[in-house]
């Protein structure tokens, strides 16, 4: 039986929703090329690329921003028990909690319809970033910030975050930000959420389990170690320095790699220029020089190129996003392409049941208890 350890290069679905070159580095959604989408899309436009598999006209794009907008708000059952889980709670473990427990209050229980699923996609998509912006006040002993009933996902995220409209150049950071985020393909996170939705199982039990996937450091998290380390540099003559020790310790350094781009990753080449035009605007460059220079001498020394990780680290903090909020901002942008594959899995499902190779040792006797040593 042929193998391969983590099921590198192992096909295990056929999907239409992205294609991922890593040879050539190339990602689009639907075969519409990122670079296309970061130039000239917006998050809500890309969500509905995602879950109808077509660019949408005027209409249908007004329609998809109109819902989106109309169901940020949390039910006021969720928001109590938000406030009740203890304040040293990680904000992916409040993200994981709060979404599972969405599912008691779905105006659509019981019906599994392919309607139904994608109001549920709608919904899931709108209050992800309520929830990462109303525990980041809750912990901090601050009132939540009520969603606005207007303007786009990105401006809304930051407004509930910091209580203020945000600079419309940092919403637009933010917005192309989560297009580039919106899906990968068979991530380890999307690959949960098709394995649980092929049991059938709900749409939020199927986020709930992405969510699951995501909070373990080998698969998000890196973009947070990254700004560690920066914050841990501090300047930037200071950097060089800094990763040669890192490499001589044989540390790990994050950011840098990918299990399937041989290339650069078409999202850190936005992701840089964001993150250098960000430091300009704010008069504050030293954390984009640090990563340049980082990013020099590991594609020197090691060959390896940054990946969307290393870059947004830098883009989250300048945008004003607490360091462990990091993987919830990833998650509220991913949201999109994990409910785009639940429901592409819902549409011609089959139960997901790979097999093991045993490597176990065979014919084992059985000794009886009083007899064994």
């Amino acid at each position: 039986m042929p193998t391969t350890d983590g099921l590198e290069d192992i096909v295990a679905a056929h999907s239409r929703i992205c294609d991922l070159d890593g040879k050539r580095g190339k990602l689009s959604y639907y075969g519409v090329d990122i670079h296309d989408l970061a130039r000239n899309s917006t998050f809500e436009e890309t969500a509905y690329l995602l879950w109808y598999g077509e660019l949408p006209t005027k209409a249908q794009l007004e329609e998809v921003v109109r819902q989106l907008q109309t169901n940020r708000t949390l039910p006021d059952e969720v928001s109590q028990l938000m406030k009740s889980l203890p304040k040293t709670s990680t904000p992916m473990d409040v993200l994981r909690t709060t979404v599972s427990a969405l599912s008691s209050f779905d105006p659509d229980a019981g019906n599994n319809s392919p309607e139904a699923n994608h109001r549920r996609a709608v919904r899931l998509t709108s209050v992800m970033p309520t929830i990462v912006a109303t525990w980041d006040r809750l912990r901090n002993g601050k009132e939540p910030v009520a969603p606005l009933p207007e303007h786009n996902t990105a401006t809304n995220f930051l407004y509930m975050l910091h209580g203020e409209m945000p600079d419309e150049y940092d919403a637009h950071v933010l917005d192309v930000a989560l297009i580039l985020h919106a899906d990968h393909e068979l991530n380890a996170s999307t690959f949960a959420a098709r394995v649980t939705a092929a049991t059938l199982a709900g749409m939020y039990a199927s986020i709930t389990a992405a969510i699951a996937a995501l909070s373990g450091p080998l698969h998000g998290g890196a973009n947070e170690q990254v700004m560690r380390m920066l914050q841990r540099i501090g300047e930037p003559d200071r950097a060089e320095s800094y990763i040669e020790g890192a490499l001589e310790r044989k540390e790990r350094v994050m950011g840098f790699g990918h299990r399937v781009y041989k290339t650069e990753d078409p999202r850190a080449t936005w992701l840089r220029q964001m993150s250098e035009e960000l430091g300009k605007r704010k008069g504050d460059s030293r954390w984009y020089e640090m990563s340049r220079t980082i990013e020099g001498y590991i594609k020197e020394h090691k060959g390896l190129n940054a990946n969307v990780d290393f870059y947004s680290a830098s883009v989250y903090y300048m945008l004003g996003f607490p360091v462990d909020l990091d993987t919830t901002v990833f998650a509220c942008s991913r949201i999109t392409g994990w409910t785009a594959h639940v429901l592409e899995q819902y549409a011609n499902n089959r139960l997901i049941r790979p097999r093991a190779e045993y490597v176990g040792p065979r014919d084992v006797p059985y000794v009886p208890l009083d007899k064994r040593g």
